[in-house]
């Protein structure tokens, strides 16, 4: 599925332009799902933190049982070499990615030797700023990490969020605020999410059912050096419906305000604009 208007995959040592086909009928990866992938984002000449997000994709790939074929520096710059295929100011989504083709003993169990890489590349705008989303609530859960490869980017985690969002969008929202099996607030159907009461910032704290972003870390560490009170800890739905604002971050979007929760709206408020705002100012620091 290309979710951008210009595409540039590099596959077997060379870049090609559009949606260049990768995966063969019989690849391991197709019919029994062991991809992980992982997305950055260039935008505005800047792709900040790609770093982190080519090291998180060799970390997904251990989890998913695959051998991790490039470093990740070496990852870094093939993006950046493929990037010239954009003009300089385009926004990019930048998706590297990893499948086996054979199997292991048993078959289910990928060969790590079969590993294939792959990057994909398509431009795709970033949001306006304030451009903000509608929430309502899941009847899906969020699964833990002795269930599922919840530590790992993997594809395989993606249509349990796919569920959520077609609930979501059947009731007449954009996304879905989604709790763990223990009813607890975990994230929206596609990022993290903050929630803003009094001046503090609250988020979930990370409890192994789903992924701690790049992206989230490094807002959280800019507001805390702005001082501003942080605090990952346990949330409820009854505390996003309370929330002074609501927000989610994301490579994406980064910072996409929260403006409806079922019947309860909120505003983009002055710390989800703050966090935007010093995320623009530190990538283009760097």
């Amino acid at each position: 599925m290309a979710v951008g208007s210009k595409i540039f995959t590099y596959f077997k040592g060379s870049w090609q332009p559009g949606n260049v086909p990768v995966m063969g009928s019989a690849d391991h990866g197709t019919w029994l799902g062991t991809l992980v992938f992982d997305g950055a984002r260039s935008f505005e000449g800047l792709a900040p933190d790609l770093d982190l997000h080519c090291a998180r994709l060799n970390a997904s790939a251990v989890t998913m049982g695959l051998k991790p074929t490039m470093r990740a520096p070496a990852m870094v710059e093939l993006a950046r070499d493929g990037l010239r295929h954009f003009d300089k100011d385009a926004a990019v989504y930048i998706r590297p990615m990893y499948w086996s083709t054979e199997g292991g003993r048993g078959v289910v169990i990928a060969d790590p030797e079969s590993t294939v890489f792959c990057l994909c590349l398509e431009e795709l705008p970033m949001p306006p700023e304030g451009k903000g989303m509608t929430v309502t609530t899941t009847r899906y859960c969020r699964p833990l990490n002795s269930m599922q490869l919840v530590e790992a980017k993997a594809a395989c985690l993606y249509p349990n969020n796919g569920r959520m969002l077609r609930e979501a969008q059947s009731k007449g929202f954009d996304n879905a605020v989604v709790c763990d099996i223990m009813g607890n607030v975990a994230e929206t159907a596609t990022a993290n999410i903050f929630i803003a009461k009094k001046g503090v910032v609250l988020t979930p704290i990370p409890n192994g059912t789903f992924l701690n972003g790049i992206t989230r870390q490094r807002i959280i560490g800019l507001l805390r050096q702005a001082g501003v009170s942080v605090h990952e800890t346990v949330l409820s739905l009854d505390d996003v419906r309370g929330a002074d604002e609501v927000f989610a971050s994301g490579n994406i979007t980064k910072v996409t305000p929260v403006l409806r929760f079922d019947d309860r709206d909120y505003a983009y408020g002055p710390l989800a604009r703050q966090a935007r705002s010093l995320y623009w100012a530190w990538a283009h620091a760097g």
